[in-house]
Protein backbone atom coordinates (compact mmCIF):
# COMPACT_ATOMS: atom_id res chain seq x y z
CA UNK A 1 0.00 0.00 0.00
CA UNK A 2 2.86 2.36 0.86
CA UNK A 3 4.38 1.70 -2.56
CA UNK A 4 1.03 2.35 -4.26
CA UNK A 5 0.57 5.53 -2.22
CA UNK A 6 3.99 6.81 -3.31
CA UNK A 7 3.17 6.08 -6.93
CA UNK A 8 -0.15 7.88 -6.68
CA UNK A 9 1.47 10.83 -4.91
CA UNK A 10 4.15 11.07 -7.59
CA UNK A 11 1.50 10.92 -10.32
CA UNK A 12 -0.58 13.61 -8.60
CA UNK A 13 2.48 15.83 -8.09
CA UNK A 14 3.37 15.49 -11.75
CA UNK A 15 -0.17 16.43 -12.74
CA UNK A 16 -0.11 19.48 -10.44
CA UNK A 17 3.23 20.62 -11.84
CA UNK A 18 1.95 20.10 -15.38
CA UNK A 19 -1.24 22.04 -14.67
CA UNK A 20 0.73 24.87 -13.08
CA UNK A 21 2.98 25.02 -16.13
CA UNK A 22 -0.08 25.17 -18.36
CA UNK A 23 -1.72 27.95 -16.33
CA UNK A 24 -1.23 31.43 -17.72
CA UNK A 25 -1.53 34.75 -15.91
CA UNK A 26 -0.50 36.93 -18.86
CA UNK A 27 -1.09 36.90 -22.58
CA UNK A 28 1.16 38.66 -25.08
CA UNK A 29 -0.58 39.91 -28.22
CA UNK A 30 1.14 41.42 -31.27
CA UNK A 31 -0.42 44.27 -33.25
CA UNK A 32 0.51 47.14 -35.58
CA UNK A 33 0.60 50.84 -34.79
CA UNK A 34 -0.93 53.14 -37.43
CA UNK A 35 -3.28 50.27 -38.30
CA UNK A 36 -6.51 50.93 -36.36
CA UNK A 37 -8.88 48.01 -35.89
CA UNK A 38 -12.29 47.68 -34.25
CA UNK A 39 -11.03 45.34 -31.53
CA UNK A 40 -8.73 48.04 -30.14
CA UNK A 41 -11.68 49.44 -28.21
CA UNK A 42 -11.61 46.20 -26.21
CA UNK A 43 -7.83 46.59 -25.96
CA UNK A 44 -8.05 50.10 -24.50
CA UNK A 45 -10.97 49.32 -22.18
CA UNK A 46 -9.25 46.09 -21.04
CA UNK A 47 -12.25 43.97 -21.97
CA UNK A 48 -9.89 41.23 -23.12
CA UNK A 49 -8.30 41.14 -19.64
CA UNK A 50 -11.68 41.00 -17.92
CA UNK A 51 -13.28 38.34 -20.11
CA UNK A 52 -10.18 36.15 -20.40
CA UNK A 53 -9.15 36.44 -16.76
CA UNK A 54 -5.53 37.29 -17.60
CA UNK A 55 -3.42 40.38 -18.08
CA UNK A 56 -3.15 41.08 -21.80
CA UNK A 57 0.06 42.78 -22.90
CA UNK A 58 -0.14 44.40 -26.33
CA UNK A 59 3.18 44.57 -28.20
CA UNK A 60 3.51 46.69 -31.34
CA UNK A 61 5.50 45.44 -34.33
CA UNK A 62 6.70 46.94 -37.58
CA UNK A 63 5.89 43.99 -39.83
CA UNK A 64 4.35 40.51 -39.93
CA UNK A 65 7.71 38.74 -40.28
CA UNK A 66 8.78 40.12 -36.92
CA UNK A 67 5.50 38.86 -35.45
CA UNK A 68 6.27 35.38 -36.76
CA UNK A 69 9.74 35.44 -35.22
CA UNK A 70 8.29 36.56 -31.87
CA UNK A 71 5.75 33.71 -31.90
CA UNK A 72 8.47 31.20 -32.72
CA UNK A 73 10.54 32.43 -29.77
CA UNK A 74 7.54 32.26 -27.44
CA UNK A 75 7.47 36.01 -26.79
CA UNK A 76 4.06 36.39 -28.49
CA UNK A 77 1.04 34.13 -27.98
CA UNK A 78 -1.39 35.63 -30.50
CA UNK A 79 -0.73 37.94 -33.45
CA UNK A 80 -3.67 40.17 -34.34
CA UNK A 81 -3.75 41.49 -37.90
CA UNK A 82 -0.62 39.66 -38.98
CA UNK A 83 0.00 39.92 -42.70
CA UNK A 84 -1.23 36.88 -44.61
CA UNK A 85 1.94 36.67 -46.71
CA UNK A 86 4.35 36.33 -43.73
CA UNK A 87 2.03 33.58 -42.45
CA UNK A 88 2.18 31.69 -45.77
CA UNK A 89 5.96 32.00 -45.95
CA UNK A 90 6.35 30.93 -42.32
CA UNK A 91 4.17 27.83 -42.70
CA UNK A 92 5.92 26.89 -45.94
CA UNK A 93 9.26 27.05 -44.15
CA UNK A 94 8.00 24.79 -41.38
CA UNK A 95 7.18 27.38 -38.71
CA UNK A 96 4.60 26.27 -36.13
CA UNK A 97 1.77 28.68 -37.00
CA UNK A 98 -2.00 28.36 -36.98
CA UNK A 99 -4.43 30.75 -38.70
CA UNK A 100 -7.54 31.08 -36.50
CA UNK A 101 -9.38 34.02 -38.03
CA UNK A 102 -9.48 36.89 -40.52
CA UNK A 103 -8.76 40.24 -38.86
CA UNK A 104 -9.93 42.46 -41.71
CA UNK A 105 -9.98 42.78 -45.47
CA UNK A 106 -8.58 45.76 -47.34
CA UNK A 107 -7.64 46.59 -50.89
CA UNK A 108 -7.01 50.33 -50.73
CA UNK A 109 -5.18 50.29 -47.39
CA UNK A 110 -2.11 48.57 -48.85
CA UNK A 111 -0.80 49.83 -52.15
CA UNK A 112 2.04 51.09 -54.33
CA UNK A 113 2.51 54.81 -54.92
CA UNK A 114 4.53 56.22 -57.81
CA UNK A 115 6.37 59.50 -57.16
CA UNK A 116 4.82 62.36 -59.15
CA UNK A 117 8.18 63.22 -60.71
CA UNK A 118 8.45 59.73 -62.23
CA UNK A 119 5.35 60.32 -64.38
CA UNK A 120 4.60 56.59 -64.49
CA UNK A 121 1.05 55.20 -64.62
CA UNK A 122 -0.41 51.77 -65.30
CA UNK A 123 -0.39 52.65 -69.01
CA UNK A 124 3.41 53.04 -69.16
CA UNK A 125 4.24 50.84 -66.15
CA UNK A 126 7.12 49.16 -68.04
CA UNK A 127 9.06 52.37 -67.42
CA UNK A 128 9.52 51.06 -63.86
CA UNK A 129 12.11 48.64 -65.25
CA UNK A 130 15.49 49.94 -64.13
CA UNK A 131 13.88 52.14 -61.47
CA UNK A 132 14.09 51.86 -57.67
CA UNK A 133 11.11 50.63 -55.63
CA UNK A 134 10.97 50.53 -51.82
CA UNK A 135 8.92 47.97 -49.92
CA UNK A 136 9.27 45.34 -47.24
CA UNK A 137 10.03 42.11 -49.08
CA UNK A 138 8.15 38.97 -48.02
CA UNK A 139 5.20 41.09 -46.86
CA UNK A 140 1.70 41.77 -48.16
CA UNK A 141 2.83 44.96 -49.93
CA UNK A 142 5.56 43.04 -51.72
CA UNK A 143 3.14 40.33 -52.87
CA UNK A 144 0.68 42.93 -54.14
CA UNK A 145 3.50 44.70 -55.96
CA UNK A 146 4.66 41.50 -57.66
CA UNK A 147 1.14 40.56 -58.76
CA UNK A 148 0.39 44.09 -59.95
CA UNK A 149 3.60 44.36 -61.97
CA UNK A 150 3.05 40.89 -63.43
CA UNK A 151 -0.42 41.99 -64.57
CA UNK A 152 1.02 45.16 -66.10
CA UNK A 153 3.66 43.06 -67.90
CA UNK A 154 6.60 44.63 -66.06
CA UNK A 155 9.71 42.46 -65.79
CA UNK A 156 10.17 42.37 -62.01
CA UNK A 157 13.76 41.17 -62.39
CA UNK A 158 14.60 44.51 -64.00
CA UNK A 159 13.11 46.51 -61.12
CA UNK A 160 15.54 47.48 -58.33
CA UNK A 161 13.59 46.47 -55.21
CA UNK A 162 14.97 47.93 -51.99
CA UNK A 163 13.73 46.11 -48.88
CA UNK A 164 12.89 48.52 -46.08
CA UNK A 165 10.30 49.02 -43.38
CA UNK A 166 6.92 50.58 -44.02
CA UNK A 167 7.89 53.96 -42.53
CA UNK A 168 11.32 53.98 -44.19
CA UNK A 169 9.74 53.27 -47.58
CA UNK A 170 7.46 56.27 -47.14
CA UNK A 171 10.42 58.46 -46.15
CA UNK A 172 12.43 57.26 -49.16
CA UNK A 173 9.60 58.23 -51.51
CA UNK A 174 9.27 61.62 -49.84
CA UNK A 175 12.98 62.31 -50.36
CA UNK A 176 12.80 61.18 -53.98
CA UNK A 177 15.27 58.35 -53.36
CA UNK A 178 12.93 55.87 -55.04
CA UNK A 179 10.43 56.12 -57.90
CA UNK A 180 7.80 53.99 -56.19
CA UNK A 181 7.08 52.80 -52.67
CA UNK A 182 4.61 50.20 -51.44
CA UNK A 183 3.19 50.15 -47.95
CA UNK A 184 0.14 50.29 -45.71
CA UNK A 185 -1.73 52.35 -43.12
CA UNK A 186 -0.31 55.66 -41.99
CA UNK A 187 2.81 55.21 -44.10
CA UNK A 188 0.65 54.76 -47.21
CA UNK A 189 -1.20 57.97 -46.41
CA UNK A 190 2.14 59.79 -46.29
CA UNK A 191 3.24 58.20 -49.57
CA UNK A 192 0.15 59.57 -51.28
CA UNK A 193 1.32 63.11 -50.48
CA UNK A 194 4.08 62.62 -53.06
CA UNK A 195 2.36 60.70 -55.83
CA UNK A 196 -0.50 58.47 -56.97
CA UNK A 197 -1.26 54.76 -56.70
CA UNK A 198 -0.24 52.59 -59.62
CA UNK A 199 -3.54 50.69 -59.51
CA UNK A 200 -6.58 51.32 -57.32
CA UNK A 201 -7.81 48.72 -54.85
CA UNK A 202 -10.87 48.06 -57.02
CA UNK A 203 -8.66 47.47 -60.06
CA UNK A 204 -6.52 45.04 -58.07
CA UNK A 205 -9.54 43.14 -56.79
CA UNK A 206 -10.74 42.85 -60.38
CA UNK A 207 -7.59 40.89 -61.27
CA UNK A 208 -8.08 38.52 -58.33
CA UNK A 209 -5.96 40.17 -55.65
CA UNK A 210 -7.49 39.27 -52.28
CA UNK A 211 -5.90 41.27 -49.47
CA UNK A 212 -6.51 40.58 -45.80
CA UNK A 213 -4.81 40.27 -42.44
CA UNK A 214 -5.23 37.34 -40.09
CA UNK A 215 -5.38 36.31 -36.46
CA UNK A 216 -2.67 33.75 -35.78
CA UNK A 217 -1.21 31.75 -32.95
CA UNK A 218 0.97 28.64 -32.68
CA UNK A 219 -0.23 25.04 -32.61
CA UNK A 220 1.45 24.69 -29.22
CA UNK A 221 -0.41 27.63 -27.67
CA UNK A 222 -3.73 26.61 -29.24
CA UNK A 223 -3.43 23.08 -27.83
CA UNK A 224 -2.38 24.24 -24.36
CA UNK A 225 -4.84 27.14 -24.03
CA UNK A 226 -7.90 26.49 -26.23
CA UNK A 227 -10.25 28.37 -23.87
CA UNK A 228 -8.10 31.51 -23.96
CA UNK A 229 -8.00 31.40 -27.76
CA UNK A 230 -11.78 31.00 -27.97
CA UNK A 231 -12.36 33.86 -25.52
CA UNK A 232 -9.99 36.07 -27.49
CA UNK A 233 -11.98 35.42 -30.64
CA UNK A 234 -15.27 36.06 -28.78
CA UNK A 235 -14.15 39.46 -27.46
CA UNK A 236 -12.90 40.36 -30.95
CA UNK A 237 -16.24 39.37 -32.47
CA UNK A 238 -18.17 41.47 -29.93
CA UNK A 239 -15.94 44.47 -30.62
CA UNK A 240 -16.39 44.13 -34.39
CA UNK A 241 -20.17 43.92 -34.07
CA UNK A 242 -20.31 46.96 -31.77
CA UNK A 243 -18.13 48.97 -34.15
CA UNK A 244 -20.27 48.07 -37.17
CA UNK A 245 -23.35 49.53 -35.49
CA UNK A 246 -21.82 52.97 -34.85
CA UNK A 247 -18.24 53.41 -36.19
CA UNK A 248 -18.03 57.14 -35.44
CA UNK A 249 -18.57 56.45 -31.74
CA UNK A 250 -15.16 54.78 -31.57
CA UNK A 251 -13.02 56.92 -33.88
CA UNK A 252 -11.31 58.91 -31.13
CA UNK A 253 -10.50 55.81 -29.09
CA UNK A 254 -9.12 53.92 -32.09
CA UNK A 255 -7.05 56.88 -33.24
CA UNK A 256 -5.36 57.08 -29.84
CA UNK A 257 -4.85 53.32 -29.63
CA UNK A 258 -3.20 53.19 -33.06
CA UNK A 259 -1.04 56.29 -32.51
CA UNK A 260 -2.67 58.32 -35.29
CA UNK A 261 -4.40 61.64 -35.72
CA UNK A 262 -8.15 61.10 -35.72
CA UNK A 263 -8.61 62.26 -39.32
CA UNK A 264 -5.93 59.84 -40.54
CA UNK A 265 -7.34 56.98 -38.49
CA UNK A 266 -10.82 57.55 -39.90
CA UNK A 267 -9.43 57.62 -43.43
CA UNK A 268 -7.81 54.23 -42.81
CA UNK A 269 -10.78 52.69 -40.99
CA UNK A 270 -13.18 53.55 -43.79
CA UNK A 271 -11.15 51.32 -46.11
CA UNK A 272 -11.35 48.30 -43.80
CA UNK A 273 -14.00 45.59 -43.66
CA UNK A 274 -14.19 43.69 -40.36
CA UNK A 275 -15.82 40.35 -41.08
CA UNK A 276 -18.22 38.76 -38.60
CA UNK A 277 -17.54 35.20 -37.43
CA UNK A 278 -20.37 34.01 -39.68
CA UNK A 279 -18.79 35.68 -42.71
CA UNK A 280 -15.39 34.23 -41.84
CA UNK A 281 -16.89 30.75 -41.61
CA UNK A 282 -18.13 30.90 -45.20
CA UNK A 283 -16.70 28.96 -48.16
CA UNK A 284 -15.05 32.15 -49.43
CA UNK A 285 -12.99 32.36 -46.27
CA UNK A 286 -12.23 29.85 -43.51
CA UNK A 287 -14.18 26.97 -45.01
CA UNK A 288 -12.08 26.62 -48.14
CA UNK A 289 -11.25 30.00 -49.65
CA UNK A 290 -8.34 30.83 -47.35
CA UNK A 291 -6.95 27.31 -47.63
CA UNK A 292 -6.92 27.43 -51.43
CA UNK A 293 -5.48 30.96 -51.48
CA UNK A 294 -2.67 29.90 -49.13
CA UNK A 295 -1.54 27.26 -51.62
CA UNK A 296 -1.97 29.70 -54.52
CA UNK A 297 0.24 32.32 -52.86
CA UNK A 298 2.92 29.79 -51.93
CA UNK A 299 3.02 28.47 -55.51
CA UNK A 300 3.31 32.04 -56.80
CA UNK A 301 6.35 32.69 -54.59
CA UNK A 302 7.95 29.48 -55.84
CA UNK A 303 7.40 30.72 -59.38
CA UNK A 304 9.06 34.01 -58.40
CA UNK A 305 11.91 32.01 -56.80
CA UNK A 306 11.18 33.60 -53.42
CA UNK A 307 10.54 30.10 -52.02
CA UNK A 308 12.30 26.88 -53.01
CA UNK A 309 9.13 24.81 -52.95
CA UNK A 310 5.58 24.88 -51.65
CA UNK A 311 3.75 22.35 -49.50
CA UNK A 312 0.79 20.17 -50.40
CA UNK A 313 -2.75 21.53 -50.09
CA UNK A 314 -3.29 19.13 -47.16
CA UNK A 315 -0.33 20.66 -45.29
CA UNK A 316 -1.73 24.16 -45.68
CA UNK A 317 -5.18 22.96 -44.64
CA UNK A 318 -3.70 21.76 -41.33
CA UNK A 319 -2.38 25.26 -40.61
CA UNK A 320 -5.88 26.78 -40.78
CA UNK A 321 -8.25 26.08 -37.89
CA UNK A 322 -11.82 27.39 -37.80
CA UNK A 323 -12.77 25.48 -34.64
CA UNK A 324 -12.30 28.47 -32.33
CA UNK A 325 -14.47 30.71 -34.49
CA UNK A 326 -17.13 28.01 -34.55
CA UNK A 327 -17.46 28.34 -30.76
CA UNK A 328 -18.01 32.10 -30.94
CA UNK A 329 -21.59 33.23 -30.21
Amino acid sequence: MKKLYKQLSATLLTAVISTTAMAKDELNVAYFLEWPSANQVAQVEKIYDKEMGVTVNWRSFGDGNAMTAAMVSGDIDIAYSQGFIPFVIGVTKGVDLKLIGVAMTYADNDNCVVHKDAKITKENAKDLEGKKVATLTSGVSYYKMLKTLEHLKVDVKKVKVLSMSNTDAAAALARGDVDMACGFGGALNRMKEYGDVLMTGAEQEAIGLKVFDIVATTNKFAKEHPELVTKFMQVTEDANVAYSKDPAKYYKTLAKASGMKEADAVKTLKKFTFLTSKEQLSKDWMQGGVQAFTKEVADFFVKQKELKKSLSQADYDKAIDASFLEKVK
